[in-house]
């Protein structure tokens, strides 16, 4: 057991949508990620789905609803079912936590691999 330096993780890597495990939390993996232009709409049919920003701005778009700017500090919970979509115009750096083997994506078919750093 030992402190998790989340800026350090975040320097080990510059591509974005490309979530890193960095800790296990009960069931659910602990990632950090960085995002920059838009991820496509997609859902999770059996769990919400977790964003914390860390640095810079995201923006969740949820469908048939005003978009959402998230700031840092400020977190987002995406209730189970939820067609959504995160975007961020310049690089945003977020924690995001997802059940063990829940795809990024919500479909295995199109999800990032999620390497442990």
């Amino acid at each position: 057991m030992k402190p998790i330096n989340l800026k350090g993780k975040l320097t080990l890597f510059d591509s974005h949508w490309d979530p890193k495990v960095i800790a296990d939390y009960n069931d659910n993996e602990i990632m950090v990620v960085k995002f920059q232009g838009e991820y496509p709409f997609h859902l999770h049919e059996t769990t919400d789905d977790f964003f914390l920003v860390l640095e810079g701005e995201m923006v969740m778009d949820i469908e048939g609803q005003p978009s959402q700017p998230v700031k840092a500090g400020e977190l987002f919970v995406v209730p189970k079912g939820v067609t959504h979509r995160p975007r961020a115009e310049n690089e945003c750096k977020v924690l995001l936590i997802e059940p063990k083997g829940e795809p990024n994506s919500g479909d295995p078919a199109t999800a990032a691999p999620k390497p442990r750093i």
